[in-house]
């Protein structure tokens, strides 16, 4: 195209983003699943600083020293909403059919946050510093899928 030509047409190109691999969860979040689906509980992991990380990892991120399962506690299922955007239209595979928020919310406990889905009702009904608590699916399989979503705690 000439310099002084101008470009009616929009450029577009599809793009599907997706991880199409297994992996295998390991001790730590093995155990991390395993609660949900056992106990509808959550676990993070302490690291050597004293910080509790969930979801929990393998490698503490302070003296990146391997963590165990020895190292793990049991913190809330509920907690504070650090910052959340909203999807005004869902989308396949999302956790919901209908709008929701997808947030990062700090379980009491936790000094990091889970990365999951607000079924607040509205955008106008979603903060942050909000409250929530988990809402777990009925016949849990030991993945993250076991969490519904979250709701407000009133």
């Amino acid at each position: 195209m000439a310099p002084d030509q101008t470009q009616e047409v929009a450029l577009r190109a599809d793009h599907k983003l997706e991880f199409p691999y297994v992996r295998a969860t390991g001790p730590i979040l093995g155990r991390f699943f395993t609660e949900i689906r056992d106990n509808g509980k959550f676990v993070g992991i302490k690291t050597s600083t004293g910080r509790v990380i969930c979801p929990p990892v393998d490698v503490d991120p302070d003296s990146l020293e391997d963590l165990s399962v020895e190292d793990m506690v049991e913190v809330g299922t509920s907690g504070v909403v650090t910052t959340w955007s909203w999807l005004s239209e869902a989308r396949p595979k999302n956790p919901l059919d209908k709008p929701f928020a997808w947030a990062l919310i700090q379980l009491d406990g936790a000094d990091t946050a889970l990365l999951h889905a607000v079924d607040a009702g509205s955008e106008e009904a979603m903060s942050t510093g909000m409250r929530v608590k988990a809402t777990f699916i009925d016949e849990r399989k030991g993945n993250i899928h076991d969490i519904a979503c979250f709701v407000p705690e009133d």
